[in-house]
Formats: structure tokens, C-alpha cells, sequence
């Protein structure tokens, strides 16, 4: 199993801010003293072409990114101030997750340590997303020939407004959305398949709500990958996420998506998405839970 990641390039970051930039150097390190590498090959992301990314995004928009020169309201509206490292950052998620798809279709299984930023729109950046990756992915796979049909899986806390906006008429590109129901975005788009749960829902109300709809998800998009956002922000003890996931939940909802993906035969990338815990080894956990059960299914899958 192949897992892409992005080298470490450091972000400025506003004060006040809610994100926590060293998850991805510490879940790196964490791979690698877990020695999960027997099993699975790291692998750095290359960075994604302007060609690619214009595949979903406006041209106008990607050259303010590239050239600094968005306005201070399309700034805020990200939540990161512009930097030349916020370009590359940008570029290397999104041709990680570019490269997990790939690696999906011929391994079965992969990963991308960062991606699912599912709040960026073809003309815009939000909730600490530059470009959608996803999108951009799923564009990159039609183009090429690699997968006609994508169904994408979003269990990030938060609506993947950004991506249901861009597939909307689309029967291509399925989108599946649970989410908290009062969280951000506040103005949500439609989903394929929109599942809202209210403030505080727990593991039960979660995993009953997630099983029959990953199984239409599923169902209807008749698809030849699937791409899931595996968000650790569900979590009980995450800042933005108003739900009450236990650790222990979100390890089942892993296995509920990767046994569904399983028996359909479809080849998955996995996507880290949000996460914003009060202590980062709580992000940490999680993202090792979900990186864990796929690298492991995927072994056990190879030596039957």
C-alpha cells in the first residue's frame, strides 16, 4: 500500500488559529516509528500542475493563489495569510491525492497524509482550503482514462460544500456527505447523499446513521473508485466539530467504510481531512486508527 505525503513545509500561520499545522510532520513520524513502512511504501507527493488544478478551478483564482494576489477577504475567507508555502503546501496535497487515486486502482488501498480540503469552489478558498483536491483528482482520473466514475465518501465533520457545488448535475462524481447539521458551512450545498446529524451525536447515533448510506452511496454511484475523506474531527474532544465520537467510534466508522468499499470491489484512496483536537496527539490517534486498519486489511487481503 502506497501513502503519499507532503514534506515539511511550514505554514505562517494568524494568531488565533485553530489549526493544527504540526499533525502532519508528527503522523509522519509516528508512521515510520510504528513501522507500519513493512507493510506499505512512504511515498512524497509530487506537486500538482497548474493544468491539473485548472481542471476545477477557474484560471483567474489559481493565479491570484500562485501570485499572492488575493484580496484580504478572499484571504480571511481561507483562514491561512498567502505565503509561498501555502502555494507549494496546496500543490503537494493536491497531487498526493492525485497520486493516491492512481495507486488506488492498482493497489486497491492507498493514502494521502493530508487532502480532503472539500471547502474550496472553482472560483474561491474557504475553511482552510486553498484548492479541493478531491475534485481535482477525480477530474485528473476521467481525463486520463484511469476511472470514469467516482464515488466520493466525505466523513469530515464538516459539509464538503465546495465539492458537492462542483459534481452538482454531475452523475460522474457521487457525493456522500454525513456532517454535523448546525456546523460549518452554515449555508450548505446538496450532496448526492446528505446526512446531517444534530449537536452531540455519539457513536450510535453516528454509525446507524452512516451504514444504510454508505451503502446507497455506494449503490447508486455504480462507481470505479472511491475516495474517502477520513476526518478525525468527529471526535468528541475536537474544537470544531461539535459531535461525540469516541476514538473507539471512529475506529468502527473506518471499518464500516473500508468493509463496504470491500465487498463492492471498489478500489479506495483514503484522505486525512479535518482535524482540529485541543491535544494534537488526540488528531495523531485517530489518523493512525484509519491509516492502521487500511494497511492492515490490505495485507490480510494479499496473503489470503
Amino acid at each position: 500500500m502506497k501513502i503519499f505525503y507532503t514534506d515539511r513545509i511550514a505554514l505562517p500561520l494568524p494568531e488565533g488559529h485553530q489549526f493544527p499545522a504540526d499533525k502532519y510532520p508528527l503522523l509522519l513520524q509516528k508512521l515510520i516509528e510504528a513501522c507500519l513502512t513493512t507493510h506499505c511504501e512512504l511515498v512524497l507527493s509530487e506537486p500538482a500542475s497548474n493544468e491539473q488544478i485548472q481542471l476545477v478551478h477557474n484560471p483567474d483564482y489559481v493565479a491570484k493563489v500562485i501570485n499572492g494576489k488575493l484580496t484580504e477577504k478572499e484571504t480571511r475567507r481561507i483562514g491561512f495569510p498567502w505565503s509561498p508555502q501555502l502555494v507549494e503546501r496546496s500543490r503537494h496535497s493536491v497531487g498526493g491525492t492525485i497520486a493516491a487515486c492512481r495507486a488506488a486502482l492498482e493497489d486497491g488501498t492507498s493514502a494521502n497524509l493530508g487532502g480532503g480540503t472539500h471547502h474550496a469552489y472553482p472560483d474561491h478558498g474557504e475553511g482552510y482550503c486553498v484548492f479541493n483536491d478531491v475534485a481535482i483528482a477525480a477530474r485528473a482520473l476521467q481525463v486520463e482514462n484511469s476511472a470514469h466514475r467516482i464515488v466520493i465518501l466525505d466523513c469530515d465533520v464538516h459539509q464538503g460544500n465546495g465539492t458537492a457545488a462542483i459534481f452538482s448535475g454531475d452523475s460522474s462524481v457521487f457525493t456522500f456527505s454525513i456532517h454535523g447539521e448546525k456546523n460549518f458551512p452554515f449555508h450548505k450545498e446538496q450532496s448526492d447523499i446528505d446526512i446531517a446529524l444534530p449537536d452531540g451525536s455519539g457513536d450510535e447515533i453516528y454509525l446507524e446513521a452512516l451504514k444504510p448510506g454508505i451503502k446507497s452511496a455506494i449503490d447508486l454511484a455504480n462507481a470505479d473508485l472511491a475516495v474517502y475523506i477520513a476526518g478525525a474531527d468527529p471526535f468528541a474532544g475536537d474544537r470544531l466539530g461539535r459531535l461525540a465520537l469516541t476514538k473507539a467510534g471512529l475506529a468502527e466508522r473506518d471499518r464500516q467504510v473500508l468493509n463496504a468499499v470491500q465487498r463492492a470491489g471498489l478500489p479506495v484512496a483514503i484522505v486525512l481531512g479535518g482535524g482540529y483536537a485541543r491535544q494534537v496527539e488526540d488528531i495523531i490517534d485517530i489518523n493512525m486508527q484509519t491509516i492502521r486498519l487500511a494497511v492492515e486489511r490490505m495485507h490480510h487481503d494479499h496473503i489470503q
